[in-house]
């Protein structure tokens, strides 16, 4: 298989060598061809550059998933600009930030973000446009109105002769030079823009081609249903199948159970790269009901039957899935453990990976046939991987990473970066061993993060830092009960006392609590209900809270 020696090379490469062949849909609407791509692209170069944007400064994307989102992050990377991708879910606040922090230039919206924001704090941008369309949606520069007013006379005049495949030119990109910067936070006192070279990006890619290289092939499907501004969905639902000619199809609406297994029906993807909780769900609709029988659990322990049963379990729980896939990859969080034992039961063709936006995002992977169970894989190419224990198989230390995958470090955030970069070696914050095959075991997260059901990134502390300030409030804990997250309050008992407060008064408090809680903060990360405590929060010497004592709380 010929390699391609730098990531927009191997983007020119795919257009050329995939030019009739299907790029990208939004799935049940509109469908781009590989060369409609790249006339887009070209058009898109025309714009920025009649706009006044030149190479090395940033352009932010916000909105859902789809196809004129992915062309407008090619056209960014293609034309030697760094993208900023920006989850649509944040509160215009935040995106507002993110714009201001990363000194973007340019913003493209959805027309469900474009209602939500407000341009005039983001004084930096010269322009704003929709992703629908690119059309311009706010402007006061006359350049990039009259960019847009007459881009496809611009574009008519520099290929008269129709746009062919010999006119695509690319920006040349090296190793160390800036990408993308993608933020794990919203709020600028702990906003972290990590900034990800190319190296990362094209080590990411050259991991798909030397894993999965002889299983996907040009024309191949897949589903994208995780979030386009996420670094897992971006890399491995868009990124790779891009460089190799594979038709990815954006699921544009709210993956719920009905919506997705008709989609995977429907596309029959030959890959599956999800969250724990689409998988989940799936076993406990296709798989549980099957074996509740308790002759079906005595049938399934029998040497020969039992095989049988299982297969033929295993073979509805793909088909489920669309029944083409090679494996159904798993990341972002641990998977159920009970769960998992059934997947592998039953000869489920699955494997759990490990990743970090710092890593962009792969750090460890094992094909599925290989897979460890209770594992995340090993050591991905280029990558190496050590426990910072004095036994780094028995006893759980941080794992740290070092290699192509690793950022440069997090945008105008010096201090962070010298935390989490110590001589080379990326400090991930979480907890694991390494056993003897070099299978990672990750046994806890350090960093306290939770994951959406959609794959978006949670940090529990910066919903508890809102909940702090509203009424009544002493301290918190923000917790996740599959898909939903409910808070944990242990009020302030002088001001109770104080006010001659009652049980449903302060109840009445914390619901009122919730409701403006819920409008300060994102939709995923959205407070189902408070609980009120009747003592402190246990805390260790540091007056850190022991958060692990209470996450299984009852709700």
């Amino acid at each position: 298989m010929f390699l391609p020696v730098s990531f927009n090379e191997a983007l020119s490469q795919s257009v050329k060598n995939n030019w009739n062949r299907n790029s990208m849909s939004d799935y049940g609407e509109v469908t781009f061809q590989y060369k409609d791509v790249a006339r887009i692209i070209a058009k898109l170069h025309i714009l920025y550059e009649e706009a006044g944007i030149k190479k090395g400064d940033k352009i932010a994307l916000c909105g859902r998933n789809q196809s004129r989102w992915g062309i407008a992050f090619l056209a960014t990377m293609t034309y030697g600009a760094i993208v900023v991708p920006i989850l649509p879910d944040f509160h215009p606040e935040q995106i507002h930030q993110i714009t201001n922090h990363s000194e973007s230039k340019l913003l493209f919206v959805s027309d469900q973000i474009r209602k939500k924001i407000n341009p005039k704090e983001m004084p930096n941008l010269i322009g704003i446009l929709g992703t629908e369309d690119y059309q311009v949606v706010y402007s006061e520069n006359e350049r990039v109105i009259n960019a847009r007013q007459n881009l496809n006379k611009l574009f008519g005049e520099k290929y008269p002769d129709s746009f062919r495949p010999e006119h695509i030119s690319y920006h040349k990109d090296e190793r160390e030079e800036l990408a993308m910067i993608n933020y794990t936070s919203g709020t600028t006192s702990n906003s972290k823009g990590v900034m990800i070279p190319y190296r990362a990006i094209w080590s990411n890619v050259e991991f798909g081609y030397e894993k999965l290289g002889d299983e996907l092939k040009p024309g191949d499907q897949i589903l994208s249903m995780l979030p386009m501004a996420h670094m897992y969905g971006l890399a491995f639902e868009f990124i790779y199948e891009f460089t190799r000619g594979i038709h990815v199809n954006f699921l544009t609406k709210m993956p719920t159970p009905a919506i997705l297994l008709k989609a995977l029906s429907d596309i029959k993807p030959r890959i599956i790269i999800c969250v724990p909780l689409i998988l989940e769900k799936i076993v406990r609709k296709a798989v549980l009901p099957k074996i509740k029988d308790p002759k079906i659990r005595i049938l399934m322990n029998l040497p020969i039957v039992g095989d049988q049963i299982k297969k033929r379990i295993c073979q509805g729980m793909q088909e489920a899935l669309g029944g083409n896939f090679y494996e159904a990859i798993v990341g972002g969080a641990a998977i159920n453990a009970e769960i998992e034992s059934l997947l592998k039961d039953i000869g489920f063709n699955y494997c759990v990976g490990y990743g970090a936006t710092e890593c962009a995002p792969i750090l460890a992977y094992e094909d599925w046939k290989l897979f460890k169970k209770g594992s995340c894989g090993k050591a991905v190419p280029r990558m190496t991987l050590k426990i910072d224990s004095p036994d780094q198989q028995n006893i759980p230390g941080e794992i740290l990473a070092k290699g192509d995958n690793v950022m440069l470090g997090y945008y105008k955030n010096e201090e962070a970066t010298a935390e989490t970069l110590v001589d080379g070696w990326y400090h991930t914050g979480d907890l694991g061993i390494i056993d003897a095959e070099g299978n990672v075991f990750i046994k806890g997260r350090s960093k306290n993060m939770l994951l959406g059901a959609n794959g978006q990134n949670i940090y529990p502390e910066e919903i508890e830092d809102k909940l702090n300030s509203l009424p009544m409030v002493l301290e918190c804990v923000v917790i996740q009960k599959g898909e939903k997250l409910y808070a944990l309050v242990y009020p302030d008992m002088e001001q109770v006392k104080a006010l001659k407060l009652g049980e449903d008064d302060l109840k009445a408090i914390m619901e009122q609590n919730r409701k403006d809680l819920n409008t300060q903060i994102p939709a995923y990360e959205q407070i189902s209900g408070i609980k009120i405590m009747e003592q402190e929060f246990e805390k260790t010497p540091k007056r850190s809270i022991k958060r692990f004592l209470y996450k299984d709380e009852e709700i």
